[in-house]
């Protein structure tokens, strides 16, 4: 039984969907001005994982992730580079499906841009004025009356009448009150803009995923997720445009996973003290990064370390190491840490957990590879297909321990020195055999002998 912490109630809840075995999922994505960093990546994992393992169950997953391609940020970087937008984000856009193949992440399964649905803001602005809850003060803006909507900051726990002080209206501006958020902007010179019935401009950021998620999934849908940075006020103006346009309740669990930090900071643009993922690919085997991401509760934050990341990678090589020499055969025996594994993932996607499981398997393949390899082989098989629900050891052993030796050693001289060797040792020429094995450490290179033949990965 699945139990999925909803934002919205404060409390984990037993997950079922609002239509028979039917899971409609949408997830805020990129705001395609850059390249994406590993905050982004962060999010786009963890809802990897919630894709992969509501499939297993047998749901039947409907994942929308939508695209923001136009907005302030995405202006500014155009006109910094002198190109258009709509160039600048088919670059990022491309570069960020690149990243999402590097680190295994499965596409949405619609991936709705913003400026092909203005028709469908433009219908629900006006749907919004006409009930009362906007309103056009004829310079262009469209303002979302807040005051208005009785449900605002059930999300975020917010007070209308805590979040007014301080709040103040700037000089441009023509709301009625500070909290009013815009619906649509008028034009200002140089900027891209659309036709619409209060003259030329572009949506704001909120009204763009209320339309786009209600397009793809309808007025109610099961599960609306993002970073928790997005909680309020996107969020927060999501649930009120969307429920003030419809009447209808919005998004039924709320999922928000946790933030990358460095020394105690969000990972941000703004605060510029961020890696893009590509910066930390050309470091790290795309395989280690994935890995850092699942191992931690979706909800928890991480604290970005060389360290940490040093400890992926030695979590792998210890899993693939039990993988390393055994035949890839179908999955057999285990079932009792299927059983455990399940048990985790089920608590709210419990991925500390799931990977302690993991651990304990491995033991037991290593325990078995030498008095029982078929046994073991079959494990082995285990070990992969749940592995395959968090998105890693899908890689053949070898490939993923010597991982970056390209450049590094000539794998054909190590391979011929281990020959060497190998020969020495049955001449019983043991001296000659130790210069060789002296020979290829020196290289950086680690020897294991075992049952199945020498093999060697690069040292740490």
């Amino acid at each position: 039984m699945l139990t999925i912490y909803n934002t919205l109630s404060k409390t984990k809840e037993v997950f079922k969907p609002l239509e028979g075995n039917k899971v409609r999922m949408y997830v805020c994505g990129m705001t395609v001005y850059d390249f994406c960093h590993l905050g982004h990546g962060r999010s786009m994992v963890a809802f990897d994982l919630v894709t992969r393992w509501l499939r297993y169950s047998g749901y039947d997953l409907t994942y929308v992730r939508n695209i923001t391609d136009i907005d302030d940020k995405i202006i500014n970087r155009a006109n910094e580079n002198g190109e258009s937008f709509d160039a600048l984000t088919a670059r990022m856009i491309d570069a960020m499906h690149e990243d999402e193949r590097r680190l295994n992440i499965l596409p949405p399964d619609q991936e709705p841009r913003a400026t092909d649905h203005i028709p469908g803001m433009h219908a629900m602005i006006q749907t919004l004025i006409d009930k009362g809850y906007a309103y056009a003060p004829g310079n262009g803006d469209v303002y979302y009356r807040v005051g208005k909507f009785v449900g605002y900051g059930k999300l975020s726990r917010k007070k209308i009448e805590d979040l007014r002080i301080g709040a103040r209206i700037e000089v441009d501006e023509a709301k009625q009150d500070p909290l009013d958020f815009v619906l649509w902007k008028g034009v200002k010179p140089g900027e891209p803009s659309w036709e619409s019935p209060w003259g030329p401009g572009r949506p704001g950021w909120h009204i763009e995923c209320s339309v786009m998620s209600t397009c793809c999934l309808g007025e109610s849908f099961d599960i609306h997720g993002g970073g928790n940075d997005l909680e309020f006020p996107h969020h927060e103006n999501e649930i009120a445009q969307s429920e003030a346009a419809t009447g209808k309740p919005y998004a039924k669990s709320w999922m928000h996973c946790g933030m990358i930090r460095i020394n105690g900071e969000k990972m941000s643009k703004s605060l510029n003290n961020f890696f893009t993922i590509r910066d930390v690919l050309d470091k790290y085997h795309p395989e280690v990064v994935r890995y850092l991401l699942v191992s931690s509760h979706y909800r928890s934050s991480i604290n970005y370390s060389e360290d940490s990341l040093r400890e992926s990678k030695g979590a792998l090589e210890r899993f693939y190491h039990a993988l390393r020499g055994l035949p890839r055969v179908a999955a057999k025996g285990g079932d009792e840490y299927v059983d455990r594994f399940s048990l985790a993932m089920n608590d709210d996607f419990g991925t500390p957990e799931a990977c302690a499981v993991l651990f304990d398997l491995v033991r037991e393949i290593n325990r078995l590879r030498d008095s029982d390899p078929e046994t073991a082989a079959g494990l082995a098989g285990r070990l992969r297909e749940l592995g395959d629900l968090l998105g890693v050891l899908q890689l053949d052993a070898d490939d993923f321990l010597r991982a970056g030796a390209e450049g590094k050693v000539d794998a054909a001289e190590v391979e011929a020195l281990i020959q060497a060797r190998l020969q020495a040792r049955a001449d019983k020429n043991w001296a000659e055999s130790d210069r060789i094995r002296d020979q290829i450490t020196a290289m950086g290179v680690v020897l294991e002998d075992g049952k199945g033949g020498t093999t060697w990965r690069l040292a740490d």
